[in-house]
């Protein structure tokens, strides 16, 4: 049991070991990163898009883009939905539960006129 428990700290020792040099060569862990390097800003200023927020109790005005493309969106939806779920079964699955079917519906309709021709006799 001794022995388990050493190698499995002695595991996980060269794992954390090899971890901690994997994120300094990619710069995680201690020491400036990327975007914290001097002559970066602390944050950033502005507004989404350089847009700024409108007035309070204003609404924003849509751009001539937005109604098209939100209509276009909305019925593309609704015709993929609607065509999707309407689409036909088309599966092996299916096609094999019909062709089963089809079977043991002969099967039945042939026993029961072998049935028929025994009570002939």
């Amino acid at each position: 049991m001794r022995a388990i428990s050493t190698a499995a700290a002695a595991a996980g020792g060269m794992l954390r070991a090899r971890l901690r040099s994997a994120s300094r060569v990619r710069g995680g862990g201690e020491g400036a990163g990327r975007w914290t390097m001097p002559g970066h800003e602390e944050r950033p200023k502005g507004y989404l898009f350089n847009r700024p927020p409108p007035p309070p109790g204003e609404s924003r005005k849509w751009e001539d883009w937005e109604l098209p493309c939100y209509v276009t969106s909305f019925l593309t939806v609704v015709i993929l939905g609607v065509g999707l779920n309407a689409k036909p079964d088309l599966t092996i699955e299916t096609w094999a539960h019909q062709k089963a079917l089809e079977r043991l519906q002969q099967q039945e309709l042939a026993a029961a006129a072998a049935a028929g021709d025994g009570d002939a006799e």
